[in-house]
């Protein structure tokens, strides 16, 4: 884990490991169930051996550890240093002593090749420079008949499109919210991921979709929420001076979507894309 001595890691690396102190922790559930509903999807077994790469602070990582149980092994690996700290303490809190957690790129991960039942990621591949290379490397890495699982994202709710173009004058080129980054290549439909997994070497590749409701108590939720992922890289790119209009610009836009309770809420479809490896 880095501390304030050392040098926070480089571009998305760097953006989670800042993140991660508050990352799924701000009282909204979504990367929580995005995973379970992932998890679920690839039916892991008691024995099994699992990989979770972009394990994040383990919202994968953990139900697949108690789902193989400790006659099987969960390894989790993540760029982010503090990210793969709190992994760990959360794998150490529930005596999980099968877990593996541990500094990695996700695009290349060095562990054998064949040793695993399954291979999970959830909402990490979008941020790979090399999708198609990556999900190959991960291919690798399955046993025979293995099982691999990626969420990513599905179609907007118009309200947080309509949020998000509040910061569009201040991205650079090519930094989008990952949410955004489905109208682009193969995140853009169940077609286009269904591709990239086959041309990767997975068979009998499948979609499920779901939509996973984003409840917050008000704008100031949302605030604080939007710091807690990587959203906060498109904080990051407005300048300082200029984020309180900002900000008050994104409220304008969520007030007209206030239920009378004072809360907002947005949907958000999420793409399960699920392949088996070769006999």
């Amino acid at each position: 884990m880095a501390d304030d001595g050392e040098a926070a890691p480089p571009g998305a690396a760097g953006l989670f490991d800042r993140v991660a102190d508050t990352y799924d922790q701000v009282g909204v559930p979504w990367f929580g169930p995005i995973a379970e509903g992932l998890v679920e999807q690839l039916a892991p077994r008691s024995g099994e051996h699992a990989l979770d790469v972009g394990c994040g602070r383990g919202a994968v990582l953990l139900p697949l550890a108690r789902a193989v149980g400790a006659d099987g092994s969960a390894v989790g690996i993540d760029l982010a240093p503090r990210m793969v700290a709190a992994a760990a303490q959360a794998a150490r809190a529930e005596q999980l002593h099968h877990v593996d957690v541990r500094v990695g790129d996700a695009s290349a991960p060095e562990v054998p090749a064949r040793s695993f039942d399954l291979v999970a990621s959830s909402l990490v591949l979008f941020f790979l420079p090399d999708p198609l290379a990556a999900v190959r490397a991960w291919v690798q890495l399955l046993r025979p008949g293995g099982r691999l699982g990626v969420s990513t994202f599905g179609p907007n709710d118009p309200l947080w499109d309509r949020v998000d173009a509040v910061f569009a004058p201040y991205l650079p080129p090519g930094l989008r919210d990952a949410r955004t980054s489905g109208t682009r290549g193969p995140f853009g439909s169940d077609e286009g991921m269904e591709q990239l997994l086959a041309a990767a070497g997975l068979r009998a590749v499948r979609t499920v979709g779901t939509t996973c409701p984003v409840v917050l108590a008000g704008a100031d939720h949302w605030y604080e929420f939007s710091w807690s992922h990587g959203q906060r890289a498109m904080w990051e790119a407005v300048p300082p001076e200029r984020r309180e209009e900002v900000r008050a610009a994104a409220y304008a836009v969520l007030e007209e979507g206030r239920r009378a309770d004072g809360s907002i809420r947005f949907e958000q479809h999420v793409r399960y894309t699920l392949g088996s490896a070769p006999p």
